[in-house]
């Protein structure tokens, strides 16, 4: 592991020397020893093995980062770290406000998000990780202030918001509740009195009932429900963060799904009520955002669609609703599941490629797909699901007909 002097190595004249070194052999991690073996005749273990581990890690962050090519990692902080888009949406919030402290800054994702919009104060008890933070922000032209300080030993440094992304792994393993957050979440009581702006930064998988959202459940702080909005953030589809807003940051929507990039964004509407039908000419497919944040009826309502089952977030309606909030698919066939009648099904229309998806099926797609041994040239997606309690198989294709993943 990259130690904070290695890492002042890599980034000197000699250090740059080997980055480009290590790039001309375009490492992986399967030829990582070889590479290293090569580089170790022109430097010591430790600056071989920085560089390569950073040229594999810049490789692995072009999805999160515009100029990853540049940047410095460690492979924990860039697994927690927040992508650009994200960062970037996040900081909008922060407009307002001359001093931002970003508190366990990691290796800088997020500040450089706070850094377009406000000054920003670096706060990780981990010297590295401030020294990867400052030179990422240098890479996009920009500073930071930077403190090397315990939050559990005293207050954040004056600032008048704040953004809290606690460490969500510990000794390598991945922490699922916010009681085993480092610090645990519960230390922001001590933070608002002082400053009421805070966001804080959660697991996208987050028990909401640690939150306090579920009734007859023991939440990890002591504060109100009411008192903050859940936001889950979802980048190309894919579920990545979700977010607590306290105080001025907040909007007065309990829980928001934001999908990006858009960014397009959605909040509970108080009337919304979804029924339940048989499967119709269209199915929809809900982005995770809504579906972690409780928006299925809100969705159904927008697109005059009802779900296919109380306990199953699919969505089916009698006319296509273009939205950017959900998946859409033609549905051809529906019926309750057999193996026999499914797989006579698909071989009468000459399917050779299946999609299985499934949502409260406990099938497993590839062995259902072995199962099935499809053959010919058609494409169709196999939904395994529940209707009404029963289950189902439903057949169908994208919206346009054409396959796509």
């Amino acid at each position: 592991m990259m130690d904070l002097a290695v890492f002042e190595r890599l980034r000197s004249p000699a250090g740059q020397a080997a980055l480009q070194a290590a790039g001309e052999l375009a490492p992986s991690e399967a030829s990582f020893l070889a590479c290293l073996t090569r580089l170790r005749k022109h430097m010591d273990a430790p600056l071989a093995k920085a560089a390569l581990e950073t040229v594999i890690l810049r490789g692995r962050a072009r999805g999160k980062f515009a100029r990853a090519e540049h940047m410095y990692f460690t492979r924990e902080a860039l697994e927690q770290s927040s992508g650009e888009a994200i960062a970037v949406h996040r900081a909008g919030r922060y407009q307002s406000y001359a001093r931002v402290a970003d508190l366990g800054c990691g290796l800088g994702g997020d500040a450089l998000g706070l850094s377009g919009v406000s000054a920003v104060t670096l706060v990780d008890r981990d010297p590295l990780r401030l020294a990867l933070a400052e030179a990422n922000l240098a890479v996009y032209e920009r500073t930071a202030a930077a403190v090397c300080a315990d939050l559990t030993a005293g207050p954040p440094p004056a600032a008048e918001a704040l953004w809290f992304d606690p460490a969500r792994r510990s000794a390598g393993r991945r922490q699922f509740s916010v009681r085993a957050y480092e610090p645990p979440l519960a230390i922001i009581q001590n933070w608002l009195a002082a400053t009421p702006a805070l966001g804080v930064k959660l697991s996208p998988g987050v028990d909401l009932a640690e939150l306090g959202r579920r009734p007859g459940q023991t939440a990890a702080f002591d504060l109100d429900p009411a008192s903050f909005e859940l936001e889950f953030i979802s980048v190309h589809g894919d579920l990545k963060e979700a977010v607590l807003w306290f105080g001025p940051l907040r909007t007065t929507a309990p829980a928001r799904a934001t999908l990006l990039p858009g960014p397009h964004t959605l909040v509970a509407e108080p009337a919304a009520v979804s029924g339940l039908s048989a499967p119709r000419a269209w199915l929809y497919e809900p982005d995770p955002a809504l579906l972690r944040a409780g928006l299925v009826t809100t969705l159904a309502a927008r697109l005059e669609a009802q779900q296919l089952d109380p306990d199953i977030a699919y969505l089916t309606a009698d006319t296509l609703t273009p939205t950017p909030f959900a998946r859409a698919f033609a549905l051809e066939a529906a019926f309750p599941f057999q193996l026999k009648r499914l797989r006579d099904y698909l071989r009468a229309r000459g399917v050779g490629q299946v999609t299985v998806k499934k949502r409260g099926s406990p099938l497993e797609p590839e062995q259902l797909i072995r199962q099935l041994r499809p053959a010919g040239p058609e494409s169709r997606i196999v939904f395994l699901t529940h209707v009404a309690g029963q289950p189902y198989a439903l057949i169908g294709q994208p919206a346009g007909g054409a396959y796509a993943d």
